[in-house]
């Protein structure tokens, strides 16, 4: 091979090197150059995920727009829900509060307290019930322990949750509800209900 061929390959190795460089270095710098595209397009587009700031996550505001109050709650309207509890067996069970206020459409949660007072392993569920009868339909729990059968060992106690939220389309003349459970243990012996004295 001459010296003039080896020269010309060797200038077309170097020049092809220098192209395969600088494709190199702009596919680099494209990959770091679409991280502030992606977060600007996601803010301008509102749906900015991976940029948000602390302030954002903590407000819960995840658009980076002015955060808009919740529609759905009818804050001229205050309703009182009751709470009550009602246990067939030897255990405690009643709510953690007697009665909150409530708009309609807003989020509550509130907590019931059992304990297992017997000196055996049960199992027990609730069964809710409402008065009055037609606000049954307008109370929706989204969180509840009585969807759900319970094993509770010997002493043991719980706090359960109940999350709901009132439709707004309850009638007018509803301002007072109560939700009302029933534990009963399940497979259980339930006990007679007690008798009062004769002859009194």
């Amino acid at each position: 091979m001459t010296a003039g061929r080896r020269s010309l390959i060797g200038a077309d190795n170097r020049r092809m090197l220098g192209k395969l460089v600088v494709v190199t270095a702009a596919m680099f710098g494209f990959g770091y150059a679409l991280v502030p595209m992606y977060r600007s397009i996601c803010e301008a587009l509102g749906i900015n995920v991976l940029s948000l700031s602390e302030q954002r996550i903590a407000t819960g505001n995840w658009s980076g727009r002015a955060s808009a109050g919740n529609t759905q709650v009818d804050s001229t309207r205050l309703i009182t829900v009751e709470f009550d509890a009602n246990a067939r067996g030897p255990w405690d069970f009643k709510p953690a509060q007697r009665t909150v206020q409530v708009h309609p459409g807003q989020l509550m949660t509130v907590e019931y307290e059992f304990r297992n007072v017997q000196n055996r392993t049960m199992a027990a569920q609730a069964i809710p019930s409402y008065a009055p009868r037609q606000a049954s339909p307008h109370f929706n729990k989204l969180e509840c322990f009585c969807f759900s059968e319970w094993t509770l060992a010997p002493g043991e106690s719980k706090r359960w949750p109940v999350s709901f939220v009132i439709d707004p389309k309850l009638p007018k003349d509803v301002t007072t509800i109560t939700l009302s459970y029933t534990f009963f243990e399940v497979g259980g012996k339930v006990p007679q209900e007690p008798k009062g004295e004769v002859g009194t």
